[in-house]
């Protein structure tokens, strides 16, 4: 017999149902499978695993100003700008800290804005 668990407050459910079509061999060619409570199955692990983060580094890389940009380009988002625009360019100098947000019509314009 197989034994399979599920997540907590009973995910999966038909467990019980199972459970029963199973043990009273209801269904023709069905493995015998036992459904236990409060176990994590396989398939729930995964789902609920998290990739773990970086850890943080408090000293500055960089030795002066522009040598470092992080950049993310965005959009398009359910809101216009001011301006009417749908993407966004923002970039974050990774000495001072400074960052400059940027609003463009298109993504193709983000190289020009830069």
């Amino acid at each position: 017999m197989m034994n399979l668990g599920c997540g907590i407050g009973d995910l999966h459910t038909l467990m019980h149902h199972l459970n029963r079509i199973s043990s009273k061999d209801l269904v023709i060619g069905l493995l015998k499978l036992k459904f236990e409570r409060n176990k994590l199955c396989e398939a729930c692990q995964k789902g609920k695993q998290t990739k773990s983060s970086f850890k943080t580094n408090n000293v500055v890389s960089t030795t002066r100003p522009l040598e470092l940009l992080n950049m993310d380009l965005f959009g398009p988002s359910r809101t216009k700008s001011l301006g009417g625009n749908y993407y966004g360019l923002v970039i974050v100098d990774d000495y001072s800290r400074f960052t400059w947000t940027l609003f463009i019509t298109t993504k193709d314009n983000a190289y020009l804005c830069f």
